[in-house]
């Protein structure tokens, strides 16, 4: 007999990690940035320590918008910020190892990525928390159906991708976007990240070193396996979006 509780559980985790995902993937435009700022939203992030001010619920859309945006660029996009791109963290550049190891790690739990509305990279934050979204979603499914062999399978899973990917650099990463940001909206998402992954990982009961240490910019290695890439955007056609099984 399916555990609604444990079903219940696992679709809240994934609803935590689409959130963040939102957050770091792109500028926040329109419908979603409208969602963040619904009085319910604001309750659910307040219950979380996430405390986003008055501004942010009652200021004009556009301006919100525009003053994000800018956050945003200077902190993930603009020529010496820090992306939020696995390799570049780890590895001291776009398109090294992580990025195959992370889509192979994807196609071979069959999703496969797709262009998005903007380019971004296998290895980016946003696409790492929007995978395991869906693993968390599989292994909610698979219970459903009374298949604890299968729901396990997931878990291990789960567990295999934070320990060989996530894991390593998001906390990190969040503690130095935290430490930069200057807009509370940021300064208060970057913390709700670094909480969340220790939560995760407290959860999972895993110990995983934060290889990453919060540094502005991991050193170039002496040898690369890809070009190393300027700029935060990816070359036109290359983007993706997980979340799409084959």
């Amino acid at each position: 007999m399916t555990d609604k509780k444990e079903t219940m559980a696992l679709r809240a985790r994934a609803g935590w990690y689409r959130l963040l995902a939102g957050v770091f993937a792109e500028e926040l435009r329109g419908p979603f940035l409208r969602a963040l700022r619904t009085e319910s939203a604001l309750a659910e992030l307040a219950a979380m320590g996430v405390s986003l001010g008055d501004d942010f619920a009652h200021e004009d859309e556009a301006e919100l918008e525009e003053a994000l945006a800018c956050e945003y660029s200077m902190l993930f996009v603009a020529p010496g910020s820090f992306p939020p791109v696995e390799s570049v963290r780890l590895q001291g550049g776009f398109r090294q190892s992580a990025s195959s190891e992370t889509r192979a790690f994807y196609a071979a739990e069959g999703f496969a990525a797709e262009p998005g509305r903007f380019a971004t990279f296998d290895d980016h934050l946003a696409v790492e928390l929007g995978f395991l979204a869906e693993l968390l979603e599989r292994q909610a499914q698979a219970l459903e159906r009374g298949d604890t062999a299968a729901a396990n399978r997931v878990d291990k899973t789960v567990k295999r991708f934070w320990v060989q990917h996530l894991g390593r650099w998001v906390r990190g990463f969040a503690r130095l976007a935290e430490r930069a940001a200057q807009h509370p909206f940021y300064r208060e998402m970057a913390g709700l990240l670094g909480a969340f992954a220790e939560a995760e990982l407290t959860l999972l009961k895993l110990d995983v070193a934060d290889a990453d240490h919060g540094n502005w910019r991991a050193p170039r290695p002496p040898e690369v396996d890809q070009p190393m890439w300027c700029g935060a955007g990816a070359r036109p056609g290359e983007g993706v979006e997980v979340g799409v099984p084959v």
